[in-house]
């Protein structure tokens, strides 16, 4: 009886917490996705000389809708760890990553800055790994949840860095206007 909170409150705790970050990163997300212009029939990336191992665009929501569900429920496991050891580095580190994760689709496919985005995928990924770190202390699962998540940059760190390779220019690059169809 000598218990602050019971296990199930304790749950419950952890649940409100979650029904409120996991929309939140998956909104965000997806609305920065949406603003940069980052769906599959944007012109300017149609035009990148692509490596032969690029996704097809249906791949990238399928992939970031888990990754955001996961990022959702570390955060909200954060925020639930009230009082554990370095909670507050765990959380900023990862919440600095996440603000620039939602800034690279922007900087990429709305700014076509390809090699500044490489910069800062790269810095994400730094953040992303020291963030995992400094969460495995604190909730061990929140730290595996973020093992795909971090694949997942390499894997995009790795992409934009032969799209730069590739497109020296694509900052200045301009996708094609569609020809205007006249009908008699």
């Amino acid at each position: 009886m000598g218990e602050l909170a019971s296990k199930e409150q304790l749950r419950m705790s952890f649940l409100r917490w979650a029904l409120v970050t996991v929309p939140a990163i998956l909104f965000l997300g997806f609305f920065m996705g949406q603003v940069a212009g980052s769906d599959i029939d944007n012109r300017w990336l149609q035009a990148l000389d692509k490596p032969g191992w690029f996704p097809p665009g249906w791949v990238f929501p399928l992939v970031w809708t888990p990754l955001y569900i996961m990022l959702g429920l570390v955060l909200a496991m954060l925020l639930h760890a009230r009082g554990a050891r370095n909670r507050g580095l765990a959380l900023g580190l990862f919440l600095v990553q996440l603000a620039l994760n939602f800034c690279w689709s922007p900087l990429f496919f709305g700014a076509h800055q390809v090699s500044l985005a490489l910069v800062l995928i790269l810095t994400i990924l730094v953040l992303a790994i020291a963030a995992t770190f400094a969460i495995a202390p604190i909730r061990k699962v929140a730290a595996w949840m973020m093992v795909p998540y971090l694949v997942w940059l390499c894997l995009a760190s790795l992409l934009n860095f032969q799209l730069d390779q590739r497109n020296p220019h694509a900052e200045m690059m301009v996708p094609p206007t569609p020809a205007a169809e006249i009908q008699l």
